[in-house]
C-alpha cells in the first residue's frame, strides 16, 4: 500500500500541534498493517464524503482518505470532527 497526501491535507497537517502530528504518524503505521484495526475506527462516509473513509487520529481529530486503484490510499483532509461534518 502506498500512502499519498493531497495538497489540502498537507496544508491542514502543517497547522496541527506536534502531539497531533505524532498521533497521526502512529495511526498511519497501524493503517499500513491493518486498515480495519479497531483502534482506527475506520468507517465509510456518506454525504459529501461518499466513497471516502475516516479514521480517528486522537480525541476529536479525524483524517479522511480514499482508496485508489492498486490499493493506494490518498489522505484528503484532517480536522476536528465538528469542522469536517458540518
Amino acid at each position: 500500500m502506498i500512502i499519498k497526501f493531497h495538497k489540502n491535507f498537507e496544508k491542514r497537517y502543517r497547522k496541527l500541534l506536534s502531539k497531533q502530528k505524532q498521533s497521526f504518524k502512529e495511526k498511519i503505521k497501524i493503517l499500513l498493517e491493518d486498515e480495519f484495526n479497531p483502534v482506527l475506527n475506520s468507517h465509510p462516509l456518506r454525504g459529501k464524503y461518499s466513497g471516502y473513509r475516516s479514521i480517528n487520529v486522537s480525541g476529536d481529530l479525524r483524517a479522511i482518505y480514499k482508496r485508489e486503484t492498486k490499493g493506494n490510499v490518498v489522505f484528503v483532509t484532517i480536522d476536528k470532527h465538528s469542522n469536517l461534518y458540518k
